[in-house]
């Protein structure tokens, strides 16, 4: 935990959102849209949505990266120290720092097999969850730390299973690296909150930026580090995240085509218009701050942008009883992505759909291995 503003971000922001982290903001709920706006949504069409067009995926590609990548990667060199490194008799994990967006250095947790590489590898992005003190600790057990081992030990039994993602991949002979997204883990003061969110993505978007803009270009830094191991073959890595991780690996997928081979996404595929009914939770608790780019709906649906993916290989989790995400809208964007894949490629597009609603339980992550062992020719 960074004992000065200068821990998350370099000065000439820090200081500002360093304050901005302290005080929080209370906003007051809203109920959704009325009918009138509810019809004209339903109506609404993104000026590039899918079209099965030459040209078409270019132009969506350059409009979504300047749209979602704010403010994107300047090339600093990544600078990685390694601060921690443990022994977990198969595979070491090591906690890392390296620099990431606007000059900030942020921690890591590493996972490398101890078999000779180079070895395919996987960026794993964390979930939401309105719990702000554990992020990459979701994913990988962190090193040296009992408190946030016990806290990310009771969120990995409850959506898990009780399996730490990072863990059950690195066995599998792969690569893993996962960030604290910016207001989580060590990128938070301790008493974050819910209602700190909405200052948080408004003092951002006063400087020009956007909360979940520099989450995605982290996410690319991280990409990008992770791609420039030693030890990891560039030609075979993946994304893969759960719940807000899901919209991050496929936004990064979709974004990034010559850097990510293949995408896992669990929990997170919606049309827009599903998302924005009344009662939503995009509509509620602030949480929706963290993943809403300032201009993107006029232009591309959650869709339109996964569908950049194709045809690289895309696996998608979804559940009639997920509760945060309508079933006959999930059903609509991901008849919406099917368009994207078609011909002899029409099979890397895979959809589980499983019975447990949120989570991603020792089942599906058995698939999700099984799956990413065939694109990467790797034993599972």
């Amino acid at each position: 935990m960074p004992d000065s503003p200068e821990g998350l971000l370099n000065p000439a922001v820090s200081r500002r959102l360093w304050a901005v982290l302290a005080l929080g903001a209370a906003a007051p709920s809203w109920a959704g849209l009325d009918d009138e706006v509810r019809a004209q949504q339903a109506a609404y069409r993104p000026r590039l949505a899918w079209q099965p067009t030459p040209g078409w995926a270019d132009e969506a590609r350059a409009v979504a990266r300047r749209l979602v990548l704010q403010p994107g990667d300047d090339g600093t060199p990544f600078h990685p120290d390694t601060l921690a490194t443990e022994d977990r008799g198969d595979h070491w994990a090591e906690r890392l720092q390296f620099t990431a967006t606007l000059g900030q250095r942020v921690g890591a947790l590493h996972l490398r097999p101890k078999a000779p590489g180079p070895h395919p590898a996987v960026l794993l992005l964390h979930d939401h969850g309105a719990r702000f003190d554990i992020g990459k600790e979701k994913l990988i057990r962190p090193i040296g730390d009992p408190a946030r081992e016990t806290a990310a030990r009771a969120w990995v039994q409850r959506y898990f299973d009780g399996v730490w993602l990072g863990e059950r991949l690195v066995r599998a002979g792969h690569a893993v690296l996962a960030i604290d997204a910016l207001g989580w883990g060590e990128r938070a003061r301790p008493d974050f909150a819910r209602d700190d969110q909405q200052a948080l993505a408004a003092h951002l978007q006063q400087l020009g930026l956007s909360w979940a803009g520099l989450i995605a270009s982290d996410d690319l830094r991280a990409l990008r580090c992770l791609r420039a191991q030693a030890h990891v073959d560039p030609q075979r890595v993946a994304t893969m995240g759960f719940s807000m991780g899901a919209l991050r690996a496929w936004q990064l997928a979709a974004l990034a085509p010559e850097e990510v081979q293949a995408c896992v996404a669990a929990h997170w595929m919606c049309t827009r218009e599903g998302l924005l009914r009344p009662g939503g939770h995009t509509l509620q608790g602030q949480s929706a701050y963290a993943m809403l780019h300032p201009g993107l709906a006029a232009e591309l649906d959650h869709p339109d942008v996964a569908a950049l993916i194709a045809p690289r290989p895309l696996l998608l989790f979804a559940s009639p009883t997920d509760r945060l995400f309508p079933w006959d809208a999930v059903q609509d964007g991901l008849r919406q992505l099917s368009r994207a894949w078609s011909g002899p490629k029409a099979a890397n597009l895979s959809v589980r759909i499983t019975p447990d609603g949120h989570r991603l339980g020792e089942g599906a992550q058995r698939q999700a291995l099984a799956w990413l062992a065939a694109c990467f020719q790797a034993p599972a």
